[in-house]
């Protein structure tokens, strides 16, 4: 019987806070985009900050798969699911910058804000550690 896998505990919860934070950026940054005017851009980083979230979902559940599997070509899939997967986001943010100008380019802003909130969420305990240290 082999033990079942799942994403570590710090894992979750750092995604929990960043998508909780995420969501707290993205009502302000609709908030301030309405009052500028451009309500939609608003919308659109909601919409990118929300790719992020999906997308660092979909990386642990993809990282527990390839852990799992014993198929002989699992580094390839594990790869090729990367490579899909941002290649499908990339397009989902170009086609909202393409369609939508210059309000869609708030999908891409939504994108690197997740990212950022993301690096700042798995920082901030690691500091906290090597202080205690």
């Amino acid at each position: 019987m082999q033990p079942v896998l799942t994403v570590p505990t710090v894992a979750a919860a750092n995604l929990r806070r960043s998508s909780m934070l995420a969501a707290i950026i993205g009502g302000a940054a609709l908030l301030a985009t309405s009052l500028l005017g451009h309500p939609l851009m608003g919308v659109f980083v909601l919409v990118g900050l929300a790719l992020g979230a999906a997308n660092t979902l979909a990386v642990q559940r993809s990282v527990l798969k390839f852990a799992a599997s014993e198929a002989k070509d699992k580094k390839r899939r594990f790869t090729m699911g990367v490579l899909g997967r941002l290649g499908v986001i990339t397009l989902a943010a170009l086609a909202c910058v393409l369609i939508t100008r210059p309000d869609g380019l708030g999908s891409i802003v939504g994108l690197a804000l997740f990212q950022l909130v993301m690096l700042g969420g798995a920082t901030v305990p690691l500091i906290k550690e090597l202080r205690q240290s």
